[in-house]
C-alpha cells in the first residue's frame, strides 16, 4: 500500500519515525526537523487537511493525547514551558496536509518568543 501523505505513511507504518504515543485514533512522533528538543508532533490516525473536517470523536481523541502528552513532553526535556500550536491550512505554514498539533518545549535560552509575534 502506498499514500502520498507522509504522516498517513507514518501511521501506516510505512515511513519511519520516532513514535511516543499512539492509541486507536491518535499517534505522537518526535518531529523530524525540531524547533527544540523534544518538539512533537500529535495526529489524528485519520487523514484530514483541517481541523474543521476533522470528526468530532478524533478532535476530542487528539485534544485529549495533547492534555496527556503535554505535560510529559516538557518534563522529559526539562522545559519549564511549552508553545502548542496548529497550523490550519498552507497560508498558515501548515507544511503536511494533515491535521497535526505541534508542542515545542520552551525554555528562556530557546530564544522564542510568542506565536503571535508575526
Amino acid at each position: 500500500m502506498q499514500t502520498r501523505c507522509v504522516f498517513c505513511g507514518i501511521v501506516q507504518g510505512l515511513k519511519p519515525a520516532l513514535r511516543v504515543y499512539e492509541d486507536d485514533r491518535v499517534l505522537a512522533f518526535l518531529d523530524i526537523h525540531p524547533s527544540t528538543p523534544g518538539h512533537t508532533l500529535i495526529i489524528p490516525k485519520v487523514h484530514e487537511a483541517r481541523l474543521e473536517d476533522l470528526p468530532e470523536e478524533d478532535a476530542a481523541a487528539l485534544f485529549r493525547a495533547l492534555h496527556r502528552l503535554v505535560g510529559r513532553i516538557r518534563a522529559a526535556v526539562d522545559a519549564p514551558a511549552s508553545t502548542v500550536g496548529i497550523n490550519n491550512g498552507p497560508e498558515s505554514g501548515q507544511e503536511v496536509p494533515h491535521v497535526h498539533i505541534h508542542v515545542i518545549p520552551r525554555s528562556s535560552q530557546d530564544r522564542g518568543g510568542i506565536v503571535q509575534g508575526i
